[in-house]
């Protein structure tokens, strides 16, 4: 593909690869772990999933208006360096089995984690052509298929023969190769620094909330921005979901003794179904509109949501994981390619950065509610069944919305092109 030919690209795409990977993988292996000590108490599960979440709601007032105010590369550089220190104090806690100190080590690396997301985004809308951002959207979505075949594969792995200790030290280890990728690239000061430098001294509350402010004056003036973000609430309340639900679905319904197994064949079929759905939605995106694949793929989960929750079955219900994650892909490849489009490269951190607490919200939402509720007030059908209702109101909401706010107007379109031929 001619994007590689782009070597900051590369370089950035392979430490976020590196990064990723490890996080994902140290994150199952925990959950394996939690499982294991405290079988009798599912709720741990979520509570580690909040930790992920929940900061997101701490540091995003703060997270856009940095990586658009600052060097962008030095944000994603340093936050690597932060979180493999942050790995070394979680390693000595888990050593002397400090739990309350791994859960705070677990919420401040996912902290120091937002600071990278939108710098990193950033970085990437600055040294792609508006075609190729469609490309590397289908292309995350393939290496993030092959993130979930592999993550939980390789976190079982690592947890049954490597244990807890040495896959927290892989896990640090590839934040510093992630940073040492960042170290070398070069790219110019208008892409790092699209509003000019801007000195730490000069960072006031003042300043922060102004620019905050105007993040949401901006989103609030575009109607199809802020529809496609009112979305992504739900989309916080699904991913929050399915973060825990379908562990709890193979352990406590469908294949209790195997259920470490089956969770590693669950991830290698969503995660093939990443990889099919990315490939197909590439390919449709060229012959059809945006939104209406974006609203048929919504259609189709919350079809595979109501299913989901009759069936006891576990080859059928792998192959609708299968089927599951042909259709996220193709949502998150036409999202993820439409959004860039949509977002002044000098405001894309702001914007980055309330897309980001409004899915973490919903998220951490979703996790508290079914670590309340379930098992003692609720069964694992009527969580299904919410996640159906959740997607189809999304459903609803963008066959009413995306079709009449896709098309911009003739002066909002000449508007775009200057900043993009500029």
């Amino acid at each position: 593909m001619d994007i590689f030919k782009n070597r900051n690209f590369t370089k950035i795409f392979a430490a976020a690869i590196t990064s990723q990977l490890g996080t994902m993988v140290g994150n199952m292996a925990f959950v394996f772990y939690l499982l294991d000590r405290f079988s009798s108490q599912p709720s741990y599960v979520s509570i580690a999933e909040m930790m992920y979440a929940l900061p997101s709601l701490f540091v995003f007032l703060f997270v856009g208006v940095l990586a658009d105010r600052m060097d962008r590369l030095k944000i994603a550089e340093h936050s690597d360096w932060i979180r493999a220190g942050l790995t070394v104090i979680l390693l000595a806690a888990i050593l002397f089995n400090l739990f309350i100190l791994i859960f705070m080590i677990l919420f401040l690396r996912s902290a120091v984690s937002k600071f990278f997301i939108p710098a990193e985004g950033a970085l990437i809308q600055g040294i792609l052509t508006r075609e190729q951002l469609v490309r590397a959207a289908g292309l995350n979505q393939m290496v993030n298929g092959v993130f979930v075949i592999l993550s939980v594969g390789l976190g079982a792995a690592a947890y049954m023969y490597l244990g807890m200790v040495w896959t927290v030290i892989l896990d640090g280890f590839s934040f510093v190769l992630s940073a040492l990728l960042l170290r070398s690239c070069k790219i110019d000061e208008a892409v790092r620094l699209p509003n000019g430098r801007t000195a730490w001294t000069a960072l006031s509350v003042k300043l922060i909330t102004r620019d905050f402010i105007e993040g949401i004056r901006y989103i609030l003036c575009n109607r199809l921005l802020m529809a496609i973000i009112i979305g992504f609430f739900v989309f916080g309340l699904i991913n929050g979901a399915l973060a825990v639900v379908p562990i709890f679905t193979l352990k406590y319904k469908i294949s209790p003794e195997h259920y470490e197994g089956y969770i590693a064949m669950c991830a290698i079929f969503l995660g093939a179904g990443f990889i099919l759905g990315s490939l197909l939605g590439s390919w449709v995106l060229q012959k059809v509109r945006i939104y209406k694949v974006v609203i048929f793929g919504l259609s189709l989960m919350t079809l595979l949501a109501i299913i989901f929750a009759m069936i006891t079955n576990i080859w059928i219900y792998l192959l609708f994981v299968l089927i599951t994650g042909i259709s996220i892909a193709q949502v998150n490849v036409a999202l993820g390619g439409w959004l860039p489009q949509l977002v002044d490269p000098s405001k894309m951190g702001r914007v980055g950065a309330w897309i980001e607490p409004i899915m973490m919200l919903a998220h951490s939402a979703s996790l508290g509610l079914i670590a309340l509720l379930y098992p003692r007030f609720i069964t694992l059908e009527w969580i299904y069944y919410g996640l159906a209702a959740c997607t189809f109101a999304v459903v609803v909401y963008y066959a009413w919305s995306l079709p009449k706010w896709s098309e911009p107007n003739p002066s909002m379109k000449a508007a775009e092109e200057d900043v993009w031929a500029g």
